[in-house]
């Protein structure tokens, strides 16, 4: 079931980390989100969200509650019919060194197994953490091109400093797209060879 996440099917759970429950978001934790996504913008280190993109994209999110205390919370956003996003991962202060990061992601890449998604990615400052959870760096044009519209309302865009990561769940599926052709275009009156943006 796609709506919940039963403990056994996490990974990393600990001693420091065995009460909190990890499940999709509700409309009722907007408030909470708001606060710990905002409080990671102010610092320069998220997009800030406002309410209606929160509501407008809440059945993405996944939350973690520590009793009633929301102690991280990620989303995972569809790109493409194979490809996906996992965004807007935040760790309360209060709760950071205690496993909640990988839980979190360990939640949002479940979900997109069960999608059938052959990939996600995200953007991040931590590219060894990712790493722990099977990511590997790649260039940012091995990403759809769409993957990069919230980069149009950031205020790093024209010096952006984050690292492109992706995780292949599906490697033969993944193995075969890596083999495109390249395509031909035309720029400036020229034929060109285009960069090849995998979907």
């Amino acid at each position: 079931m796609i709506s919940a996440l039963r403990p056994d099917l996490v990974e990393h759970a600990t001693i420091s980390n065995k009460d909190i429950e990890v499940r999709k978001a509700s409309m009722q934790d907007i408030p909470a989100l708001l606060d710990l996504i905002n409080g990671y913008a102010a610092k320069g280190i998220m997009l800030s969200r406002t309410e209606f993109e929160l509501s407008e994209n809440m059945r993405d999110f996944m939350v973690a509650y520590d009793g009633k205390v929301l102690a991280g919370c990620g989303a995972l956003h569809f790109y493409s019919p194979t490809m996906g996003e996992i965004r807007s991962l935040a760790i309360a202060e209060s709760h950071k060194k205690h496993g909640i990061g990988r839980l979190m992601v360990d939640a949002l890449v479940y979900e997109a197994k069960l999608y059938g998604l052959d990939a996600v990615f995200a953007f991040t400052y931590v590219d060894g953490f990712f790493a722990k959870a099977g990511f590997h760096v790649v260039e940012r044009g091995e990403l759809p091109l769409k993957a990069w519209k919230d980069c149009l309302r950031c205020p790093k865009f024209q010096a952006c400093d984050e690292i492109a990561v992706v995780r292949v769940l599906r490697p033969q599926r993944w193995e075969q797209k890596q083999q495109l052709h390249p395509v031909l275009g035309v720029e400036d009156g020229s034929v060109v060879l285009l960069p090849i943006l995998r979907s």
